[in-house]
């Protein structure tokens, strides 16, 4: 069963605006909107989990020689860290 309610447009500024009903919050701070049609879709954004963004990244490249011949040799090495 779908919710709906009647609600008013006002103006706030150049903006047109409304207020979203208790029942219809979205969580977070941020969200997205879209129009298809005469329809308004508004979606929270949610942040990604680390395994979310893990699968975004591209494998790394199998030859890793290009990165370890790029390190300078003639660098001092880092003093150990003393806990």
């Amino acid at each position: 069963m779908q919710i709906e309610r009647h609600i008013s447009l006002f103006r706030n500024g150049r903006n047109q605006a409304i207020r979203i009903p208790r029942e219809f919050e979205l969580e977070g701070k941020e969200a997205t909107i879209r129009k298809e049609g005469d329809k308004l879709i508004i979606e929270p954004i949610r942040k990604k989990g680390l395994s979310e963004v893990l699968s975004t990244l591209k494998p790394l490249d199998k030859n890793l020689h290009d990165f370890t011949d790029s390190i300078d040799d003639s660098l001092l090495p880092l003093d150990p860290i003393e806990l």
